[in-house]
């Protein structure tokens, strides 16, 4: 793939996000979006499409909040930062988190990236461990996921100096 090819894909993927939170539930219509049936054939190509982009987006939060080994500490501050991560992400990328759960109703291929999603947050929460059944890792995720979104107006602040510090004198004695 050339560059322009890169940033001709980059281009549509924006498109389709912009396109996706006018009507988030609704199929993306790829005649409506210059480009899109000519790069991708299909919805759910350009779904997959965005799935890929939405994995980075999500995992680069997370990151981002499990980076600080002083912030490793027990379940509680992994499930937090967790929670933080998927919070910021589907805050800050509504229409494309929006449009890939509403394809994933429709697309059994976007359904089982999803549930691959659940997997993931499951285990890096520090709710299951890798070597679990997928079938198990996708019920914890779901739970889990399920109880980020009843609490979504609810926000978990990352620790202050000062809380990490009273955090590792509590656990030091």
């Amino acid at each position: 793939m050339s560059w322009t090819d890169f940033h001709r894909r980059q281009e549509i993927l924006e498109a389709a996000t912009r396109h996706a939170g006018r009507n988030p539930g609704a199929s993306l219509s790829l005649d409506e979006i210059p480009g899109a049936a000519d790069l991708f054939g299909c919805e759910e190509q350009l779904l997959l499409a965005l799935h890929y982009k939405w994995t980075q987006v999500l995992s680069g939060y997370l990151r981002a909040e499990l980076a600080d080994p002083d912030e490793a500490g027990d379940l509680g501050d992994q499930v937090d930062a967790v929670t933080r991560a998927w919070r910021r992400a589907t805050t800050d990328h509504e229409p494309m988190h929006a449009v890939l759960d509403a394809g994933g109703e429709r697309h059994t291929s976007i359904a089982e990236l999803r549930d691959g999603e659940l997997r993931m947050l499951a285990v890096t929460a520090g709710l299951a461990e890798p070597g679990e059944p997928a079938a198990e890792l996708t019920k914890v995720g779901r739970a889990f996921a399920a109880l980020l979104r009843a609490g979504d107006d609810q926000r978990v602040a990352r620790r202050s100096a000062m809380g990490r510090l009273r955090h590792l004198l509590a656990h030091a004695g």
